[in-house]
């Protein structure tokens, strides 16, 4: 904190935190008004009433957003300014969800070829070589969406461990697999050793390469100089980061697999949810309230995981998405100057799917020492393709758990008879829902969870869209790879490679 304004929210903060530490959940969420704090956009309802939380200490978060800035922050990003410092960039991925893109050449080529593709008939299989941002959102959101599928089956292949490749190729056919190679440098290793894999597997099978391989990079000319044709790559800007990069060509799987008319639906929702954090009154604002409660969890009730748990199976690659925007956008040391943090930022995040969950490490958040935030997610109807009524009884079925878990963390069960029943409860969750989970309300969702990192990221004041971290074990598998000088590695490392030789 700098000046003297930021220093007394901070001490009045830590305050708050400390009062409220000793106030039951039972109690708050009996309090008068205390609906004041679902929050609503559209159909999207987010519960806070089960947060550690009152009016005066939210009144003390939307003052210290005021105190860093945070509108003047967000309107940078949303203007274009080079928010990235460390990268002199700007911040694009949030341009990629205006409607006016969907007249440009760039998107109007990408629905072109996703069409063709999908009424071609010749392709029944599409296997995208990615990893990390190029890999978790696509899959992610095909996951998500599979009930919109109705084109080639995806794949997505991340790992450079040979079996993920492997096992994939084992269910394709050479002659009727496109694979799409997933690099915004087109330099990734791990990705690059993949599609050399896969090339082999085709020239094995009689396939050319060049016609069964599409590239989508922000550099053009490595792809072609790999041997990918002109009108087979797709560019996105460098000024998307990869963990913000599914709105993108990058999502061109996505859009084969359910047409490109609900690719533009899930960018719509995606939109809405941009416009409703630009403008909407930061008092109402969802993502800048979840963002906000973010810090407060992190910062001044000291909680080092963040969990999320979408009662929704097709949402189950979602936590792992939301880990990678969150840790690699946040988990920093410095901030935006380079100066030493005096406090971490950036929670841990984890998470599975309910109602597995509630079975597994469930007995951890109920009953465990350490208190966990969560978010509890859930559709209100039951996903597409599951509107007979059976489904709809077992849809109503996992709602009802899930609203259940919420009120079982925060309320607990006193039992002091029997101390291995007992209950402590005043464990905080946000129950967030939605009528339906269609390509538009994943859209508004996602980027909700991108708002929730940005905006945290912003009050940290971390630059939330670089990855340096990144770098050096990439750059120490490469210095192994090459089988050069080995002195700088430890005895023990020295041994291991001569265990591989």
């Amino acid at each position: 904190m700098s000046d003297k304004n930021e220093i007394e929210i901070h001490k009045a903060l830590e305050a708050a935190a400390a009062r409220l530490a000793d106030t039951r959940l039972s109690d708050l969420m009996r309090a008068p008004s205390r609906d004041k704090l679902i929050f609503r956009f559209e159909d999207l309802e987010a519960d806070c009433t089960r947060q550690p939380i009152d009016s005066e200490a939210l009144s003390l978060l939307l003052e210290l957003a005021q105190a860093r800035g945070l509108k003047a922050r967000l309107e940078e990003m949303f203007s274009g300014a080079a928010i990235n410092v460390t990268e002199s960039r700007p911040v694009v991925h949030c341009d990629l969800r205006r409607p006016e893109r969907g007249q440009s050449d760039e998107y109007m080529r990408l629905c072109a070829f996703a069409d063709k593709v999908r009424s071609a008939g010749d392709i029944n299989a599409i296997v995208n070589l990615g990893i990390g941002g190029s890999d978790l959102g696509p899959a992610m959101v095909a996951g998500a969406l599979a009930g919109y599928h109705d084109g080639p089956e995806c794949y997505y292949v991340g790992n450079i461990c040979p079996s993920d490749l492997h096992d994939v190729l084992a269910k394709c056919e050479a002659d009727k697999t496109l694979f799409i190679i997933t690099s915004k440098t087109f330099t990734t290793a791990e990705t690059l050793a993949n599609a050399e894999l896969a090339k082999s597997w085709l020239e094995e099978y009689g396939v050319a390469p060049n016609t069964a391989m599409a590239a989508v990079t922000a550099y053009d000319k490595r792809a072609r100089d790999w041997g990918i044709p002109e009108a087979q790559i797709f560019s996105f800007a460098e000024g998307v980061g990869g963990r913000y990069s599914l709105w993108s060509a990058v999502g061109l799987s996505v859009m084969i697999a359910i047409g490109s008319h609900n690719f533009s639906e899930m960018l719509a929702g995606a939109h809405a949810m941009d416009r409703h954090v630009r403008e909407g009154e930061f008092g109402q604002n969802i993502g800048v309230i979840m963002g906000l409660l973010r810090v407060w969890h992190r910062s001044y009730l000291k909680a080092p995981t963040y969990g999320l748990m979408p009662y929704d199976q097709r949402l189950a690659r979602l936590p792992a998405w939301a880990q990678q925007l969150e840790m690699e956008s946040n988990g920093k040391q410095v901030n935006r100057a380079g100066q030493p943090l005096d406090a971490p930022a950036g929670p841990l995040i984890w998470g599975e799917p309910g109602t597995n969950s509630q079975h597994s490490f469930f007995q951890w958040l109920h009953q465990g020492v350490d208190v966990t935030p969560i978010d509890i997610l859930i559709a209100l109807q039951p996903a597409k393709g599951l509107e007979d009524a059976k489904w709809q009884a077992s849809h109503r079925m996992l709602a009802i758990n899930a609203v259940a878990q919420a009120e079982a963390l925060a309320l607990g069960s006193k039992n002091t008879a029997e101390p291995h029943r007992h209950f402590p409860g005043n464990r905080p969750t946000i129950l967030l829902s939605w009528d339906k989970t269609t390509p538009y309300a994943l859209g508004r969702l996602l980027a909700l969870y991108e708002h929730i990192t940005v905006v945290s990221g912003f009050i940290w004041d971390v630059n939330s869209f670089d990855q340096w971290g990144v770098e050096l074990g990439k750059q120490m598998a490469n210095s192994l790879q090459s089988d050069a000088d080995l002195s700088q590695f430890s005895p023990a490392a020295r041994a291991f490679i001569d265990r591989l030789k």
